[in-house]
């Protein structure tokens, strides 16, 4: 299991349920934006956005942890790309107006699509390094885009050392999950595609199976709805 520790249990749990040994790997550890300026101007100006777009749970938890949420005056509606990012917003007080159907970026520009949004303000707290559709489409949808970083995604700095652990001769798992492509991309960097000789890969979506497979890694089981329950119904389908 390669996701960030403090989002690890529910996945973790969900497999031990079904009867895995689940042994978590951090391949990713959340860190503040590298300059916290662009945010903090974005969160002094929250009552002139018409519409805030959050494309992760870290970026819902960045934007609560600086006290967005209980902004006076905020007046934005709330989109969230998927179920466990909408939970997170609501967690926090917020309510979500708009999910798209499937939870890619691609999906939620969709979702936006019936919607005017010509001279509307939106701003996407997301992570130092991200895909540019979203922004990119809503400005071409006729939105006022600002993207600012929220968090850093960075290889722990134990990794190596961990895999080294796991993934030595005769300690491999037989299963490994992928759930962002930074887990895919932080895993080669720490591990090295060899350690996954002999290892199934299962990822949690289109974007980070395409991620994988770029960087030359087979993938035996993608979810078909891009959850933790897809990711776990897709390892047991193909177990």
């Amino acid at each position: 299991m390669t996701r960030a520790r403090e989002q690890a249990g529910d996945l973790s749990t969900k497999l031990r349920a079904r009867g895995a040994e689940v042994v978590e790997f951090a391949t990713i550890e959340i860190q503040p934006p590298a300059d916290s300026a662009p945010i903090e101007r974005a969160m002094a100006a929250l009552a002139t956005f018409d519409w805030i777009v959050f494309t992760s749970v870290n970026g819902v938890r960045a934007f609560g942890s600086r006290g967005g949420h209980k902004t006076p005056g905020l007046r934005a509606s709330i989109c969230a790309i998927g179920p466990a990012t909408r939970q997170a917003a609501e967690d926090i007080g917020l309510r979500v107006s708009l999910m798209p159907d499937e939870y890619v970026a691609e999906s939620l520009v969709t979702a936006f699509s019936a919607i005017d949004l010509h001279g509307k303000r939106i701003l996407l707290p997301r992570a130092a390094v991200a895909r540019d559709v979203v922004p990119d489409e809503l400005r071409r949808l006729g939105a006022d885009v600002e993207v600012v970083e929220a968090y850093r995604t960075v290889v722990p700095a134990n990794a190596s050392e961990r895999a080294a652990e796991l993934f030595g001769e005769g300690a491999r798992p037989d299963w490994i999950t992928f759930t962002s492509s930074s887990t895919v991309k932080n895993f080669v960097s720490a591990a090295g595609l060899a350690a996954l000789d002999q290892v199934r890969v299962a990822s949690i979506g289109p974007v980070t199976s395409a991620t994988a497979r770029k960087l030359g890694i087979a993938v035996d089981a993608e979810a078909a709805a891009y959850t933790t329950d897809g990711l776990v119904e897709a390892i047991v389908s193909a177990s």
